[in-house]
């Protein structure tokens, strides 16, 4: 596997749908996370992120256009003590509360499965970071169908220890735009994570598709104190 840009991932895709990226600044100070979601129909991209507590939440931004708001209306990152989870449907809630009763990322996850919008299948990717004592590490997982069959759902996890300065994990829903969608193969993407939070946001927004992002949240945890920053642009203002 070869290191690449995020930027020339993003740039050479319309539709990645939505994506994760899990990984250690480039001055070794911070560990990132960020997400961004994308769409394609009005209700998809009637959204915007707000904050919710020390996470975020998806809303309507005009609640008129709202149609079905099952699969949309989510909170996409929660904070659990030191680890913050971020995923791309309601599952974050599941592992929220099942971990704060003891089970583990991988566990907590036994019960869900890829979202019931066929035919696409949307897989649900999900990640948590935990940062402690300054160090820290990431895990991440996708639950997929078996190459489109809906009775089938195949799970994935992988799990990072000491992730090195400068670089990250991205995983995302879809290979690209097409008509059924194709789920994300593979392990994550081995990535390059460069500049502060401003830069980096802005590499981020500026990179996916101009018609069809809708959202982006971006996080530098600070590792040796636990304090962060946040950044969140909505392309609905």
């Amino acid at each position: 596997m070869q290191i690449q840009s995020l930027n020339n991932i993003l740039s050479e895709n319309s539709y990645p749908g939505r994506g994760i990226v899990m990984g250690h600044s480039a001055d070794g100070k911070y560990a990132v996370c960020a997400y961004f979601i994308m769409g394609r129909s009005v209700n998809s991209r009637n959204r915007v992120f707000v904050e919710d507590g020390e996470g975020i939440r998806t809303q309507a931004f005009d609640p008129d256009k709202l149609t079905d708001p099952s699969l949309i209306i989510y909170a996409p990152v929660r904070v659990l003590g030191n680890k913050t989870i971020v995923t791309n449907g309601d599952q974050t809630d599941t592992i929220y509360d099942l971990m704060d009763k003891q089970q583990t990322f991988e566990q907590s996850l036994r019960n869900r499965e890829f979202e019931p919008d066929a035919p696409n299948f949307t897989p649900r990717i999900s990640g948590i970071m935990h940062v402690q004592n300054g160090a820290f590490n990431f895990a991440m997982s996708i639950l997929k169908s078996d190459n489109g069959d809906p009775e089938r759902c195949n799970r994935y996890t992988f799990a990072y220890e000491h992730p090195k300065a400068g670089e990250g994990r991205f995983i995302h829903t879809y290979m690209s735009d097409g008509d059924p969608l194709v789920s994300f193969e593979g392990e994550p993407e081995w990535v390059k994570l460069e500049g502060e939070i401003d830069s980096f946001t802005d590499m981020l927004w500026n990179s996916l598709n101009a018609d069809n992002k809708v959202s982006l949240f971006v996080r530098y945890i600070d590792i040796e104190t636990g304090n962060y920053e946040t950044r969140i642009v909505n392309k609905n203002q």
